[in-house]
C-alpha cells in the first residue's frame, strides 16, 4: 500500500473540489481521470490518492496538534493552533479555510473512485470492495467536516465535476442529514470491506475500521446503545489486542501491530517521502533536521499522571512550596552551565528521577522529562542527549536544545530517535504510522457507552483492560483497600474515563473532540499555560463559539447559501 502512494500522487490532482468549486480548475482534469481508470491497477492508484489526502496538514497531518485545543498540548505559533487556543481567529483564518477545502478534496477523490470503478475491467467482487473502501473514506472525511463545522453541503458521486463545477453551490445540509449520509456510507463499507487485508495491502480500511467509525459517529450523537453494538462487534471479532509495550506502539513495528484498527500509513526515505510532520513540529532542535518544538506538552496535563500506586500526584509531597513559589520550581529544575557544559545539576535531580519512576509508566513513554535521555541527531550523526533545563543550551553538547528557550515538557511519543536507522530522510515526513482508531480507544469508547447506559461495573472492566496493559500495569479501578481508586457512580466513572482517555491517547489529537462532545470546552477558559519553571506563556480564551469553527468567509463569498454561519460567528 505504501508503494502505491507514490503512484497515487499522479492522479490526485484530477479528483478534487471544495464545498464551492474553485473556478480556476480546468474541466478537462476530470476527463483525464475517466481515461485513466480502466483496470484494477489504475483504480487502486486512484483509491490510494483518497488515502493520501489524510496526510495533508489540514486534514489529519497536524492531528497531534489538535491536543492543543483540548488542553493536553501547548505551543507558540501556527502549527500548534495557539491563536485558536487564545480565541484570536476568525472567518478569514487560513487554517479553517484549508481544513474545509482539503476535506472536500478528499471527498471528491472518493467520489472519483465511485464514479469510475464500474468502468474498469475487473471482477464485480473487487469492484464492490473498492466501493466499500471509497465510502469508508468519504464517511471519514464527512465525519471530520461535521465535527468541525456541523452541517455542511453534501456532494456525492452523482456530481460530475467536468459537467457541474460551476453549479456546485449547494446549501448546507443539516447535521442530522450529514450524519445519516455518513452512516449509510459506513453500512455499505461494513458489508463490502474485508475483515482484514494481506500483508501487501496492510493499512487499507477494513470491515472493523468501518464498525469502529460507525460506533464513534453514534457515540458523538449520544446514541449509546447503537454505539456499543458497533464497538462490541469490533471487540468480539478477536482481530485486535492491546500491544504489550506502550512505548514501542508508536515506533516502527508497534505501529503495525494488532492494536491498530485504522492508521495513516507514513513512509520515508530518499524519493519516498510521504508522511506526517511529527518530527518537525513535535521534535526539538536535537531531533533530525533541527526541529522546532512548535507543539509541546502542557504542564497542567503532565501533572495529572497518577502515581504508580493509583493515588493522585501532588508536587507538595515531593517539593514543599512548589505549587505556590516559582523560585522553588526554578531551584527544582534548573542546572547551571559553564562553557556549554553542566557545571552544577539541580540538587533535586535524583529526587526528580525517582518521582518520575513512581508515576504512571505512560508518562515517561509519552514525554521527554527533564534529566531523562533522548537519542537525537546533530551534524549528520547520532547525538545522545540529556534534557537539561538551563538558559543558554547550545546544540552539539549532548543536551536537548529547545526552540524559543522554552522550559517545558517535550513529546517522546511519535518523535524519531536518531535518523531511525536511515529510514528518516525529511523532517516533514516521519515514517511512523499515525493511529486514527486503535483498540485502546475502542475499549474506552465502549466504557463510555456502558457508563452512560448505567452499567458502571462493565465500564470499569473496559477501563481496567487499558490500565492493565503489560508495560503499564496500573492498579485497577476499584482496587480493594485503595480509596483513591474507588469509582462507583456515573460521575465517578466518567471522571475515570476522561482521565484514562487523556493519558492513554495523549499526542493523538482526540482531546479536542472529546472536550467538545462532553461540553467541557469552556473549562479551559482563562487557563494559564506556563513553563515548568513558572514563566507565563499565554492565557487561553475559550467561549461557546469554539465548539464549531465558522464556515470560511471565502466559501460564503462564492456561495451565500452556506449562511447562516455557526453560532457566535
Amino acid at each position: 500500500m505504501k508503494k502505491i502512494y507514490i503512484i497515487a500522487s499522479i492522479v490526485a490532482a484530477t479528483l478534487s473540489f471544495t464545498g464551492c468549486y474553485d473556478l480556476d480548475r480546468v474541466p478537462a482534469d476530470q476527463m483525464s481521470a475517466d481515461n485513466f481508470n480502466k483496470n484494477e491497477e489504475q483504480i487502486k492508484a486512484t483509491m490510494m490518492a483518497v488515502y493520501s489526502k489524510m496526510q495533508n496538514e489540514n486534514v489529519f497531518g497536524l492531528q497531534f496538534a489538535m491536543d492543543g485545543l483540548g488542553g493536553i498540548a501547548m505551543g507558540y505559533d501556527n502549527p500548534s493552533f495557539q491563536i485558536f487556543q487564545r480565541g484570536n481567529y476568525d472567518v478569514k483564518n487560513g487554517k479553517i479555510y484549508d481544513k474545509w477545502k482539503n476535506l472536500y478534496e478528499g471527498i471528491a477523490r472518493a467520489n472519483g473512485v465511485l464514479q469510475n470503478v464500474d468502468k474498469a475491467e475487473m471482477p464485480d467482487e473487487i469492484k464492490s470492495r473498492y466501493k466499500g473502501e471509497a465510502k469508508f473514506m468519504r464517511a471519514l472525511y464527512y465525519f471530520t467536516l461535521m465535527d468541525f463545522f456541523g452541517g455542511v453541503p453534501i456532494y456525492d458521486e452523482s456530481v460530475i465535476i467536468s459537467e457541474s463545477y460551476d453549479n456546485m453551490l449547494n446549501p448546507r445540509n443539516t447535521t442530522d442529514e450529514v450524519r445519516d449520509f455518513i452512516l449509510k456510507d459506513l453500512d455499505v463499507a461494513i458489508a463490502q470491506l474485508p475483515e482484514e487485508w494481506d500483508k501487501s495491502n496492510y493499512g487499507r480500511a477494513t470491515k472493523y475500521a468501518a464498525e469502529a467509525l460507525k460506533g464513534k459517529v453514534y457515540l458523538y450523537n449520544k446514541e449509546y446503545e447503537k454505539a456499543a453494538d458497533c464497538f462490541k462487534n469490533v471487540i468480539t471479532s478477536n482481530k485486535y489486542a492491546l500491544y504489550d509495550d506502550y512505548a514501542e506502539l508508536f515506533k516502527p513495528g508497534g505501529d503495525e501491530s494488532s492494536e491498530m484498527i485504522f492508521a495513516i500509513q507514513n513512509i520515508g526515505g530518499v524519493g519516498k517521502d510521504h508522511g506526517m510532520p511529527m518530527c518537525f513540529y513535535m521534535g526539538s532542535r536535537e531531533t533530525f533536521g533541527s526541529c522546532w518544538n512548535n507543539v509541546m506538552v502542557a504542564t497542567t496535563f503532565v501533572d495529572t499522571y497518577e502515581n504508580k500506586d493509583g493515588t493522585p500526584f501532588n508536587w507538595e509531597d515531593w517539593f514543599p512550596g512548589f505549587t505556590t513559589n516559582d523560585n522553588v520550581k526554578k531551584q527544582t529544575f534548573r542546572a547551571e552551565l559553564k562553557n556549554n557544559k553542566v557545571k552544577t545539576y539541580p540538587v533535586a535531580k535524583d529526587k526528580l528521577l525517582e518521582m518520575y519512576e513512581k508515576r504512571d509508566p505512560r508518562m515517561a513513554a509519552t514525554i521527554i522529562l527533564p534529566y531523562t535521555k533522548y537519542t537525537g541527531w546533530y551534524a549528520n550523526a547520532i547525538e545522545y542527549c540529556e534534557y537539561v533545563i538551563a538558559p543558554g543550551i547550545n546544540s552539539g553538547n549532548g543536551y536537548i536544545r529547545t526552540n524559543g528557550g522554552y522550559e517545558t515538557y517535550l513529546w517522546r511519543k511519535f518523535v524519531p530517535e536518531g535518523n531511525m536507522n536511515d529510514a528518516l530522510n525529511n523532517r516533514a515526513h516521519t515514517p511512523i504510522n499515525f493511529p486514527l482508531i486503535r483498540y485502546a480507544d475502542v475499549l474506552l469508547m465502549m466504557a463510555e457507552c456502558e457508563n452512560e447506559l448505567g452499567y458502571q461495573a462493565s465500564a470499569i472492566t473496559y477501563i481496567n483492560k487499558v490500565r492493565e496493559r503489560k508495560s503499564v500495569d496500573m492498579p485497577p479501578i476499584n482496587k480493594p483497600g485503595v480509596p483513591a481508586l474507588a469509582a462507583n457512580t456515573k460521575e465517578e466513572v466518567f471522571a475515570r474515563i476522561r482521565h484514562e482517555r487523556a493519558v492513554e491517547l495523549a499526542g493523538e489529537g482526540h482531546s479536542f473532540s472529546d472536550m467538545k462532545r462532553w461540553r467541557l470546552l469552556e473549562t479551559l477558559n482563562n487557563r494559564k499555560e506556563k513553563d515548568i519553571t513558572g514563566k507565563l506563556r499565554y492565557t487561553r480564551a475559550v467561549t461557546s463559539r469554539d465548539y464549531l469553527w465558522p464556515i470560511p468567509a471565502d466559501e460564503i463569498e462564492k456561495n451565500p447559501k452556506l449562511l447562516p454561519n455557526n453560532p457566535g460567528w
